[in-house]
Parts: structure tokens; C-alpha cells; sequence
């Protein structure tokens, strides 16, 4: 293993496209991640704002303003 190693070291340019690649893929699994967070987060909030609804402590009027500015926000948190 340390022989694997070492020859890699002494190739540089080999060196170099693992560490991008590395960075690369570990970016990607994060950005998925968090793509994952935010949908699971708007779909929390949707059914709360149903829940809200169908026990008439909201009307359907508010829960679609509601909706609307959480679909306007969205875009504009600057993370993606």
C-alpha cells in the first residue's frame, strides 16, 4: 500500500486530478444533500400549513399567502 502511495506522490499531475475529483464529488454529495434538506423543510411546512387549515384555526386564503411568500423566499436565501 505505502509503495501504491508513494508512486502516486511522485506523479503529481496524478495527484492533482485525485484531489479534484475528490473535491469535486464530495461538493456534489453535499449540494444533494442539501437540495434533500430544503424539499423536506418545504414539504414539513406545507402539511403544518394544512393541518393549520383543516383544524380552522387558518383560512384557505392565508394558507395560500403563505404558500406564495415561502415559493418567493425560496430563490433569494443566496445558497444555492
Amino acid at each position: 500500500m505505502e509503495d501504491i502511495l508513494q508512486q502516486i506522490a511522485r506523479q503529481e499531475e496524478v495527484l492533482i486530478l485525485i484531489i479534484i475529483f475528490t473535491a469535486v464529488t464530495i461538493m456534489s454529495i453535499v449540494k444533494a444533500f442539501t437540495r434533500l434538506i430544503a424539499r423536506l423543510a418545504s414539504e414539513r411546512t406545507r402539511r403544518e400549513i394544512a393541518a393549520y387549515i383543516a383544524e380552522g384555526s387558518m383560512t384557505p386564503e392565508q394558507g395560500e399567502k403563505l404558500l406564495a411568500s415561502s415559493k418567493q423566499n425560496n430563490g433569494s436565501c443566496g445558497c444555492g
